[in-house]
């Protein structure tokens, strides 16, 4: 196993510590969170950029570097949600989508084809990144400074049928972000793979019933 696999099997690993760590509420449970949050992060990005540079992509890497960074957002978002942090239905937005786009490549894969991931996906796996570092240490960040200034924007964000804090705020804000992304790569995605796998598609379903007739 080369060096950017056994990152990708590394974050895979951290996974779990990460929901052990925000579920269990240790102490300083968010300041360890989002430090174990960003090594796996980390690794997302050494690993594609050490397996480009070195030549390494190997079909096990394009396995592993996808299901890594699906099983680190879920677990995430899932800890989130259950210590009401992050907004359900938001969470089910982005695991939909990561399901849906995994199904297809799945099918593109059965084709002997592979859709590279687009811009807007790299940029909502960014905005995910933010989105949940600001959910994890939020809370804490803000009581050290609103302790710290006593001011109200380190109290109060925006006002709806909660308070939401200044960095706990930003971080359903860029959420937000991130949901959006995650429809529009979405679709960007469904249309590339149905330009190229769609063809292949409604010629075998054509061939399939031409059979069908002939017999």
């Amino acid at each position: 196993m080369n060096l950017p696999n056994f990152l990708s099997l590394t974050r895979i690993l951290i996974v779990p510590v990460l929901v052990v760590v925000l579920m269990t509420k240790v102490t300083n449970h968010e300041v360890i969170g989002v430090v174990v949050f960003w090594v796996a992060s980390i690794t997302d990005w050494l690993d594609g950029y050490l397996a480009r540079r070195w030549k390494q992509v190997t079909t096990l890497g394009k396995l592993l570097d996808p299901l890594a960074d699906k099983l680190l957002v879920a677990g995430a978002l899932i800890s989130l949600v259950d210590l009401n942090l992050a907004p359900a239905w938001m969470t089910f937005i982005i695991l939909a989508r990561e399901f849906a786009v995994t199904g297809l490549r799945g099918i593109a894969s059965e084709e002997g084809l592979t859709i590279p991931a687009g811009t807007v996906g790299k940029w909502k796996m960014g905005f995910q990144v933010a989105a949940i570092s600001c959910l994890i240490l939020g809370p804490r960040l803000d009581y050290w400074l609103y302790d710290w200034t006593h001011r109200e924007i380190f109290h109060f964000f925006i006002q709806l049928n909660r308070p939401y804090s200044f960095f706990w705020g930003m971080g359903v804000l860029l959420l937000w972000g991130a949901v959006i992304l995650a429809i529009w790569s979405a679709i960007a995605y469904f249309h590339g793979f149905w330009k190229i796998v769609g063809p292949r598609i409604m010629a075998e379903n054509s061939r399939l019933m031409d059979t069908e007739e002939s017999e």
